[in-house]
């Protein structure tokens, strides 16, 4: 088989048939992938969402995944002045960039979801799992590209909620349309020299004219650099100092004369990766600006009604669960990566895929994407529900899938290098690249401990763990085949450690609240993937009639949260060894098989 021939062959995945993942058709090269639109699509949109997933799949692991090379040699640069010395703060993209960009608009990677057409379907909006999955797909590709594109989706909905209604008319159509000549680009300048995550002490400063909005200040990092819609927050003239005196605003490009706005680039950043991206630093300077929140333009009451930062949390919460699609889509990549190498590489006579130690490695790297894969989608799903136990649940388990899947990325990328040996050190090997994307994640919307103790925010004002531990057992609640009670039965004494846990924090000082917030949160992340997997394995044995995903599920509770004396080399456990084949090509595995 080719690397443009389908991969989804009925005795599962033949790497050695493979020589990359760039040229396969991604959904179908994706048997995780599909049975979770098996399973979570309505049955009237199944078909749609198959059909969209393999189209996009077949654009982003062919094209836009070639590219992605050449855009990573060839990042934005920037051109400051004119020939004249007039400043015109231009971002200049490669060819490449540029192709990728019409090739996702075109194909409706954005404007999707808003057509008339589509959003009939799962009561007005697109099925979640395909605005996942093109997601998912995008960041195994290339996650600066991801980035930019998720800033213009998050500021969209920005615009379509918040907006005055002249405004939003006069931006929704360019952030949403699929005529890639026709769009604007969305960004989010929030980052402040001297804030960082600390908001409350921003200092941009926002002016009422008799002409409207004008927003004066600096923002360190700002991503999207050439975005036509920019929010950001600032704080009005005699605002509160704190958080509640800051406002969202929208900046754009132009004024409404067609001049330029004024927002000046100092320069770019050399970053480490994520290059498809442009990032840099900008000063506005009586830059024309619209407050959101607004009835009318000339309507100011939200410029001090205290909800700015509410507003910007939106777009932040929906930029949260993006990183964690990129260190999902990092994740997902890097095994690919590493299993086609691992069944073409010798070494001693043999294919380096039949050693134990290898065969460790990628059976866990399969597991943790098909964790994460759990996780993420399951707050997808979450998400597009609006009553207030599922948003209750988007909202824990957003935090939770950034901090697994973000730090699962950097573990799974260094993983696919190691399997690589020195060939993946080097820039012209596709992992490389995978390694150095993957760090940004674990920093960009919230470091890891801004994310933990988010988690503590989220329970503590919105008893969001609740939600949790409900949706937990509704996930075991199915669990009576005898491949998984075992398994169910460890995940909930796990649950009732974690509840313990939670208690004993609530008592705890201040202090030690803090410091036990990333055990606590990890420890949580856990438990959820565990029962969302184990709810994989008893659809699968139902509709199947395969115990693969039970496998899966207990070999992740086993190395996750089961007590294993002396480090579990004593454990006698051969899973790695007896099911290799059944779990790195997905194979099915007969119930009765398995021990």
């Amino acid at each position: 088989m080719t690397t443009t021939e389908r991969a989804d062959v009925a005795e599962g995945i033949d790497f050695t048939a493979i020589d990359s993942a760039i040229g396969l058709n991604w959904y179908d090269a994706d048997p995780n992938l599909r049975q979770l639109v098996e399973r979570l699509a309505l049955p009237d949109d199944r078909a749609f969402a198959e059909t969209q997933l393999r189209n996009m799949g077949g654009v982003i692991g062919g094209p836009v995944a070639a590219r992605a090379e050449i855009t990573d040699k060839n990042p934005p640069r920037l051109e400051k002045y004119d020939a004249w010395g007039n400043e015109v703060n231009e971002i200049v993209h490669h060819q490449s960039a540029i192709d990728t960009k019409r090739d996702l608009w075109e194909n409706g990677f954005l404007g999707l979801r808003w057509t008339d057409g589509v959003r009939k379907t799962r009561a007005g909006h697109l099925p979640p799992v395909v605005n996942t999955g093109f997601l998912y797909f995008l960041n195994q590709a290339e996650t600066g590209m991801a980035c930019g594109i998720g800033m213009t989706s998050s500021a969209a909905g920005i615009v379509n909620r918040h907006a005055p209604p002249e405004i939003r008319d006069r931006f929704l159509p360019h952030l949403t349309t699929m005529d890639f000549g026709e769009a604007w680009a969305g960004g989010m300048f929030m980052t402040e020299v001297q804030g960082g995550s600390d908001l409350a002490s921003s200092d941009c400063a926002a002016t009422k004219t008799a002409d409207g909005w004008r927003i004066t200040g600096a923002k360190w990092f700002c991503s999207n650099l050439d975005a036509e819609a920019i929010l950001t927050l600032a704080r009005p003239d005699g605002a509160h100092p704190g958080l509640q005196g800051l406002a969202q605003f929208l900046i754009p490009k132009f004024r409404a004369d067609g001049t330029r706005n004024g927002v000046h680039i100092r320069r770019l950043k050399d970053k480490l990766g994520t290059k498809a991206v442009p990032t840099g630093e900008v000063d506005f300077e009586d830059a024309e600006a619209y407050l959101m929140g607004a009835e009318r333009t000339d309507d100011d009451r939200s410029a001090r009604d205290g909800r700015g930062v509410n507003r910007m949390m939106e777009m932040v919460q929906g930029s949260r669960f993006g990183v964690a699609l990129m260190g999902l889509g990092i994740m997902r990549r890097s095994f690919m990566e590493a299993a086609i190498y691992a069944h073409h590489r010798t070494a001693f006579g043999q294919i380096i895929a039949s050693y134990p130690l290898v065969k460790e490695t990628l059976v866990e790297m399969a597991v943790e994407v098909e964790a994460g894969c759990a996780i993420a989608f399951e707050a997808a799903e979450a998400g597009a529900r609006h009553d207030a136990e599922s948003q209750r649940l988007y909202r824990i388990l957003v935090p939770l899938a950034k901090l697994r899947c973000t730090r699962r990325g950097i573990d799974l990328a260094s993983q696919a290098v190691e399997i690589h040996g020195g060939n993946g050190y080097i820039e012209n090997w596709p992992v490389a690249r995978q390694l150095r994307d993957a760090q940004c994640h674990t920093i960009w919307e919230g470091t890891e401990n801004i994310i933990c103790l988010d988690v503590l925010r989220s329970m503590t004002k919105e008893h969001a763990d609740e939600a949790l531990f409900a949706r937990i057992e509704r996930a075991l609640g199915g669990a009576e085949h005898p491949s998984l009670t075992r398994t169910a039965s460890q995940i909930g004494r796990s649950v009732d450690e974690v509840k313990e846990a939670i208690a004993w924090i609530e008592r705890a000082p201040q202090d030690v609240r803090l410091l036990q917030a990333r055990r606590l949160s990890n420890y949580m992340a856990d438990v959820a993937q565990a029962a969302l997997l184990v709810e994989e394995a008893v659809w699968e044995l139902a509709h199947k009639n395969s115990a693969r995903k039970a496998i899966v599920a207990r070999y992740f509770v086993e190395t996750r949260l089961a007590a294993r004396p002396l480090r579990g080399i004593t454990s006698a456990d051969r899973t790695v060894l007896d099911y290799f084949e059944q779990i790195v090509r997905y194979q099915p595995i007969a119930p009765h098989a398995i021990g």
